[in-house]
């Protein structure tokens, strides 16, 4: 069968994984995590086929860290899924319980979305976090990574398309889409695909929505900012900053733009340009952002930024640096130049911090500390299945209540509008 054809199975699927209990999906969240610690030897050994070729590739340092599957990532998934264990059932939560009249009953109760088509970026735990917050949210999923990880994530999807299969979950429930082709394929699946999340470049996502009728949910770009305040610990400033560009560099949350307020300028950024050196950081800036870090030493021509510079995502040891005047400034060139994911403030001013957090208009607004903490996991969501900033539906870390939506359900005995509409009857509203 073709993707259109599994999609249309999938969607005949997705009612019966809906209506699953908690404890069954628990109990196939368990058996998954135990079938990747018991296959860890051959997804290690498949992940080294991957990585072995991406060096021949001559692929980039900081992507070449993101296809990476080891210890840490199968020990980080799995912590993972325990979370997501602990979480309530996010289905059939009553949001609402309102008498409309006398027997006449209305809910509004949360519900999956259905069949999601979740498109991903080169790295292997997104796999594994996708297909289990899907299955604990009761969604069919049709997972698609990216090339670079293909051996990887066929290893990865066969352990756990199998676990939740055999702890009792309907079969065709996960699907995995190997070809490229296929992606074209899934787009026009508008009549059994509900959702799509594509997780990629900017190009990439833009290319998503144009191309489909099915509504799309993600973030195009991460260029997150962090603005040190004349307020601020200078001295807390710069691990933090270090952090925020070193921990994880090709993700989406860390740091390309350091804004710093003109009045601690001086003394700054001669310490932030000998922090972010030792760290393997390569600095580029306005020209008085570049002459104060760089004055005795010189710098390169090409490192001198103008502002439509400052729409740039590096995911790689750059950063971007400018002087700005005052908070106002630095709120106004994120909205400007930035892409809503997340931002933050460096001050011990508590009147610009709330200024800052009340005015940046981004998924996540953060205050003396690392803009990597944007994650589900970090906000014990168990995972994400990527991080929206979109403001319809869901925002910021894609968890759980992302994955739901509700329905109305209505009880009653006979009730008829025309004796409404005619006055015969009148609405006595209550909630319950």
């Amino acid at each position: 069968m073709n993707i259109q054809q599994e999609a249309h199975q999938m969607k005949l699927v997705a009612p019966k994984l809906a209506n699953t209990t908690v404890a069954e999906r628990n109990s196939a969240l368990e058996a998954i995590g135990t079938a990747l610690q018991k296959h860890r030897d051959e997804i290690f050994a498949a992940n080294q086929e991957d990585l072995q070729r991406a060096k021949a590739d001559g692929i980039s340092e900081a992507v070449y860290k993101r296809l990476k599957f080891n210890e840490e990532k199968l020990a980080g998934v799995i912590a993972g899924i325990s979370q997501l264990i602990e979480l309530p059932d996010p289905i059939g939560a009553v949001q609402l319980h309102r008498q409309l009249d006398e027997g006449l009953i209305m809910k509004r109760i949360s519900c999956p979305i259905g069949v999601i088509g979740v498109i991903f970026e080169a790295r292997p735990d997104a796999l594994v976090q996708i297909s289990t917050l899907c299955i604990k949210s009761g969604n069919c999923a049709i997972l698609k990574g990216g090339k670079e990880t293909v051996n990887t994530n066929a290893v990865l999807f066969r352990v756990i398309e199998e676990a939740a299969v055999a702890a009792g979950l309907p079969k065709g429930c996960l699907l995995q889409a190997t070809l490229h082709n296929e992606i074209d394929e899934l787009l026009s699946c508008d009549k059994d695909v509900d959702l799509l999340i594509p997780r990629g470049s900017n190009a990439f996502v833009q290319y998503i929505m144009n191309h489909t009728r099915i509504p799309v949910m993600g973030h195009a770009d991460g260029v997150c900012h962090i603005y040190v305040d004349a307020a601020a610990d200078l001295q807390q400033a710069l691990p933090i900053l270090v952090d925020a560009k070193t921990q994880y560099t090709a993700a989406c949350n860390a740091v390309e733009t350091i804004l710093v307020h003109r009045s601690v300028a001086a003394e700054f950024l001669p310490q932030l340009r000998d922090a972010m050196t030792s760290a393997g950081v390569h600095l580029r800036g306005t020209k008085d952002a570049m002459e104060l870090m760089y004055a005795t030493a010189g710098y390169p021509h090409e490192d001198v930024m103008v502002d439509e510079d400052f729409h740039r995502e590096y995911l790689d040891l750059i950063a971007s640096v400018k002087l700005v005047d005052s908070v106002e400034e630095a709120v106004n060139h994120i909205n400007q130049y930035g892409s809503h994911h997340t931002d933050c403030i460096l001050t011990k001013d508590d009147a610009a911090a709330d200024y800052f957090m009340a005015m940046v208009d981004s998924a996540g607004v953060y205050r003396n500390i690392s803009t990597r903490f944007a994650d589900g996991f970090r906000y014990g969501f168990g995972a994400e299945v990527g991080i929206s900033t979109s403001k319809l539906h869901a925002r910021g870390p894609v968890g759980l209540e992302g994955l739901v939506t509700y329905k109305y359900e209505i009880t009653g005995d006979g009730h008829i509008v025309g004796d409404y509409a005619s006055g015969k009857k009148d609405f006595h509203f209550l909630d319950l």
